[in-house]
């Protein structure tokens, strides 16, 4: 095809400062890959403030255009996956993260990336979700492998309003489980009620300062998307038998612990990676999303966004001023 002009979001450094503004790029710039994606929607997650704000365990090297996420339609295919007009869904792998990702009208990716948009679900929608649902699925099936049922107790959720805490309690309560909701935001114990959540835990009650390897057993298992202390209160407070599944470090990456959780009470830690999860689990995920897993509160909680509206959420997303989600119109 001809090459085409377009517009990305595009993030450099300027005398030590990180700048982030639209700019005219062309076809022939973007990275080798067998599908040409037109970009309909993307969405604004945590990982891509880091990345637009120059943290280079996230993005090595600039300029770059961030966007973990993006749906949109093949425009050009050199692989016999997909042909030009399939609707595609690219989440996890590289893709914004040192591969120019969704907040660019069009992204180049190998053919093993991209997931088709399962009926029942538009594009829009699959932005919704974005990496963020995706985790949040991946947390659910970990403990329903595991073999957590409803009746055996309350889930708890850290990071509740987050996009992954939200999705998380809103797939729980459509799957029938019961679940108690952390969270900063006092002021978002309604929106938590509404999401399915039957009890609202302050962060601060949910954040050990006793010191004491266990704690008063609550919760049949937890998802935890912060990390940190409320992840190792989580595990001192899990009955006997249950799990913890883990996909986040916003509150911190570091895991200051004991063995008593794991050998007296015999509960496992379960780590969650959305970015190398295997396609064939990904199609299946995505599958439930469109389907059974559902929520009925699914599309709240939601802002949409144009990318020149972009630094301002940056920076909101950075100060955990966010709730829910941030779709990004790119079209």
């Amino acid at each position: 095809m001809e090459d085409k002009e377009f517009t990305a979001f595009v993030v450099r450094e300027n005398n030590g400062a990180w700048e982030g503004t639209r700019e005219a790029r062309k076809i022939s710039e973007l990275p080798p890959g067998q599908v040409l994606i037109r970009v309909s929607y993307s969405s604004v997650n945590y990982k891509d403030a880091l990345s637009a704000s120059g943290n280079r365990g996230v993005t090595r090297h600039y300029p770059h255009t961030p966007g973990i996420d993006a749906a949109g339609i093949v425009e050009e295919s050199g692989s016999d996956r997909f042909h030009a007009g399939d609707e595609v869904i690219v989440t996890g792998y590289d893709l914004g993260m040192n591969t120019d990702g969704g907040w660019g009208q069009y992204i180049r990716v190998p053919d093993s990336w991209p997931v088709r948009r399962p009926a029942g679900m538009t594009l829009r929608d699959a932005m919704i979700y974005g990496t963020a649902g995706f985790t949040a699925a991946l947390s659910v099936r970990k403990l329903i492998r595991y073999g957590i049922q409803p009746e055996d107790g309350q889930i708890l959720v850290t990071g509740a309003t987050g996009g992954v805490g939200s999705l998380a309690l809103s797939i729980l309560h459509k799957l029938g489980y019961h679940t108690a909701a952390v969270t900063g935001k006092g002021a978002a114990r309604d929106m938590l009620k509404h999401l399915g959540a039957e009890e609202v835990v302050l962060r601060e009650d949910a954040v050990d300062e006793t010191g004491k390897a266990l704690l008063t057993p609550l919760w049949a298992a937890a998802v935890d998307t912060v990390g940190g202390a409320v992840l190792e209160t989580a595990l001192k407070t899990v009955r006997y038998g249950g799990c913890v599944t883990a996909c986040g470090n916003v509150a911190g990456y570091r895991l200051e612990t004991t063995v008593y959780p794991f050998i007296l009470r015999g509960i496992s830690l379960l780590g969650i990676d959305s970015v190398q999860c295997p396609m064939d689990e990904r199609e299946e995920l995505w599958q439930l999303l469109a389907g059974p897993w559902r929520p009925y509160t699914f599309a709240e909680n939601t802002e949409e966004i144009t990318p020149e509206t972009l630094p301002e959420n940056i920076d909101r997303i950075l100060h955990g001023k966010v709730t829910g989600r941030i779709l990004v119109c790119m079209e």
